[in-house]
């Protein structure tokens, strides 16, 4: 039999027990309420830095720094066109008519090129690199500012085309053909596909808040650190930068194509690196700076390249037409001047 004070002192000693458990689970709940991990990754990759913030309410890898390298590497890979081993590189050496074997994720970027292109009404076309070369904005070609010759522009423009590239499949998997000597160029839309693999590999971890840029392209999803959508600015038109808008975006993308750092000037005359795929000379409209949002980061570097090279009155006209957020700066002898399509007015009126 148990005496009195053994019985009184195990009650208290198992009040004393659930006493401590209690402190535990609280101290443990307390910990669980000190908010999410704020995880920032950078890195050089494609010619450009990218980085990435995700506020992660849960575990992340430990290697999550060198799987996004990894994912953007395999883009640089594939796309480069410093890169002698790319497939892109490999592609443009090959002969016409010549079947050219290419992954599934340089085949996806290829399909979408096509939408663009076509949709665009041809104004996106990665296959121009001969004439970026001929005017001096290419990798290895400069005229010193001289303005070629037009049967030299004739002669560049016999090389290009993407309707001669055509996409094939089958159960092995996708190739490439072209029926011209053209080469691709895919910086227009590659960043932007970077951006997209690898937030869609956040999105496979259960990481959904995050931002995502790659070279200035940039993919949000979920909130901010501070529980909020992400704020993203849209860049004044100028050599120093600057901040000419502030989006708050959730679940979207944006993308800004500009010619205003990459021009020269020759007789008084201003020359800039986008070349009109029609015609084979610099683009003679003041449209400086393109933004588009979409919710694909590649659909929407793509289509801004595509906006800014055909000017403000008929991107306008397009983005309407096809409900697409674009907000594009003019310059002019007052300065600058924004245009903003319907679907964009939508999100400025979310930031203010």
């Amino acid at each position: 039999m148990v005496s009195q004070e053994i019985s009184n002192a195990i009650i208290r000693a198992n009040e004393n027990l659930r006493c401590a458990i209690h402190m535990a689970v609280v101290f443990f709940l307390a910990g669980c309420d000190a908010g999410p991990d704020i995880i920032k990754i950078s890195g050089q990759q494609l010619g450009t830095q990218y980085r990435v913030t995700v506020v992660a309410d849960q575990p992340a890898p430990d290697d999550l720094s060198d799987q996004i390298a990894a994912l953007i590497g395999l883009v640089d890979h594939s796309m480069s066109t410093y890169r002698d081993d790319s497939e892109l590189t490999l592609f443009n050496g090959t002969a016409v008519n010549e079947a050219t074997r290419i992954s599934a994720d340089f085949a996806e970027v290829m399909a979408l090129s096509f939408e663009v292109w076509e949709a665009s009404g041809y104004f996106f076309d990665p296959t121009v690199g001969p004439l970026v070369d001929l005017w001096g904005f290419g990798p290895e070609i400069s005229l010193n500012n001289r303005v070629p010759l037009s049967e030299e522009i004739q002669s560049a423009l016999s090389q290009t085309g993407f309707g001669s590239v055509t996409l094939e499949s089958d159960e092995e998997g996708f190739w490439l053909i072209k029926s011209l000597n053209v080469r691709l160029d895919l910086s227009g839309i590659a960043k932007g596909h970077a951006v997209d693999i690898v937030a869609n590999h956040l999105e496979m971890l259960a990481l959904t808040d995050y931002l995502v840029e790659v070279g200035g392209e940039v993919r949000v999803s979920g909130n901010n650190p501070k529980g909020k959508p992400w704020r993203v600015a849209i860049e004044t038109p100028q050599m120093m930068g600057g901040v000419e808008h502030v989006l708050e975006l959730n679940d979207s993308s944006l993308a800004t194509s500009g010619d205003y750092r990459n021009f020269f000037e020759f007789e008084g005359k201003r020359y800039s690196h986008l070349i009109d795929p029609r015609d084979g000379y610099p683009v003679k409209h003041s449209t400086v700076s393109s933004t588009v949002v979409m919710d694909s980061c590649a659909k929407a570097d793509a289509w801004s390249t595509a906006f800014l090279i055909m000017g403000h009155e008929q991107a306008m006209t397009l983005a309407n037409q096809k409900g697409i957020a674009l907000y594009l700066i003019v310059g002019g002898s007052n300065g600058f001047e924004a245009y903003k399509s319907i679907e964009m007015e939508s999100f400025l009126a979310l930031a203010n």
